[in-house]
């Protein structure tokens, strides 16, 4: 089936969004069928180098079209669902409600994925139209709390039959011949001993503060941070700098294709969200998030340490993850030192861990969101 895929999100980007679509695109095509991806810009970059940046290993078809800030992407949306026509595209799948309903308007099946609250004067009002109009329309949504808040909040008169709940991925094989700790952190040149590895952004309410917190708490220990954008890094080490810690290593960006051995890197992975978390563009995502890092933390087969977020337990439970209390230090010390003297809890956490990412891979995500859509068509996998 040929797809045009609809995105609002910049391509390249160093955002999570942005690696969730590519992510899906390529899972897509490995079902088979023929992407044709659709972000706003006026960029052509290569695929070798959306390859690095994203972690891809198959090629599909990535177009850019120009849009301009004042026209909020419908000007994008409008020239997006043209060019699906005249490609003779047979499927819209987007991320961008006002590309849904143009899309169902024009009598496509759409796919429309929903990360996160309605936004703007228009951002409910175009999912209520979708939901009403006739038409072949699947909604996908990353998690049953999502779901909920769409339902309670917002009114919208959702129907079972058109919701998928589909948390987000990992493509498995980057992480089946990885390294033990000692090795990976020889080949990364990173300090040998005990090391807990946190990967993300550091953005207001990833818990960077309590990280700090606890390499002073935990001096035996080494902290390594993945990732982050270059003004946000350059200001934690001048903090890190002034408060004396020389435990705790700050990478930058690194490539999604070579995130696997950095995370490999550590016993411990680290996940001290806050009861409040921003994103690439603010709000608040803690109550409704799906966190790729932890499908790639999982797949690791490492013991995860992570705030007790209720919407965390719809993937994570006892069994492969360590449950801490948001923003509380104490609390979060006394988890880890109980972690740390405890080496066979690792091991059966780590274990646990790889057993459950393997029902999350990105292609049993798009197998689910495709299977028996559109109903009778080629979507049927």
């Amino acid at each position: 089936m040929k797809i045009c895929c609809i995105t609002s999100f910049r391509i390249p980007s160093k955002a999570a969004n942005s690696i969730q679509v590519m992510k899906v695109g390529q899972a897509l095509s490995q079902l088979g069928h023929e992407v044709l991806m659709y972000a706003p810009g006026n960029v052509h970059t290569p695929w070798k180098e959306l390859a690095a940046l994203y972690g891809l290993s198959l090629p599909f078809e990535v177009n850019w079209l120009p849009d301009y800030p004042q026209l909020k992407r419908y000007d994008f949306a409008v020239n997006a669902v043209q060019q699906a026509v005249r490609r003779k595209a047979e499927m819209i799948y987007t991320w961008l409600p006002q590309a849904g309903l143009m899309a169902l308007l024009g009598g496509f099946p759409v796919v429309l994925e929903i990360h996160d609250r309605p936004t703007g004067r228009l951002g409910a009002w175009l999912l209520r139209r979708m939901i009403q109009w006739r038409g072949e329309k699947r909604f996908v949504v990353i998690t049953r709390a999502l779901e909920r808040a769409l339902r309670e909040e917002f009114s919208l008169p959702l129907k079972a039959d058109e919701v998928v709940i589909a948390p987000n991925g990992v493509d498995l094989e980057r992480f089946q011949q990885l390294p033990k700790p000692e090795e990976a952190r020889r080949l990364l040149n990173l300090p040998q001993g005990l090391t807990a590895v946190y990967s993300g952004h550091l953005y207001a309410g990833r818990g960077m503060d309590l990280l700090l917190g606890l390499a002073k708490r935990f001096p035996q220990i080494y902290f390594v941070w993945v990732g982050g954008q270059p003004d946000a890094v350059e200001s934690y080490r001048e903090v890190i700098t002034v408060r004396g810690l020389t435990n705790i290593t700050l990478t930058g960006f690194i490539e999604n294709q070579r995130l696997p051995l950095y995370q490999a890197a550590g016993e411990i992975l680290l996940m001290p969200y806050e009861w409040q978390i921003a994103g690439s563009g603010g709000g608040n995502s803690a109550d409704i998030c799906s966190p790729m890092k932890m499908f790639e933390y999982l797949a690791c087969g490492r013991a995860i340490l992570t705030s007790d977020l209720p919407v965390l337990h719809e993937v994570l439970n006892e069994t492969n993850a360590v449950f801490c209390p948001p923003q509380d230090i104490d609390g979060w010390s006394a988890a880890l030192s109980n972690l740390v003297n405890d080496p066979l809890r690792i091991e059966l956490l780590g274990k646990n861990a790889r057993e459950t990412a393997r029902r999350y891979t990105w292609l049993a995500r798009q197998e689910k969101i495709l299977a028996g859509f559109p109903p009778g068509g080629k979507g049927r996998v």
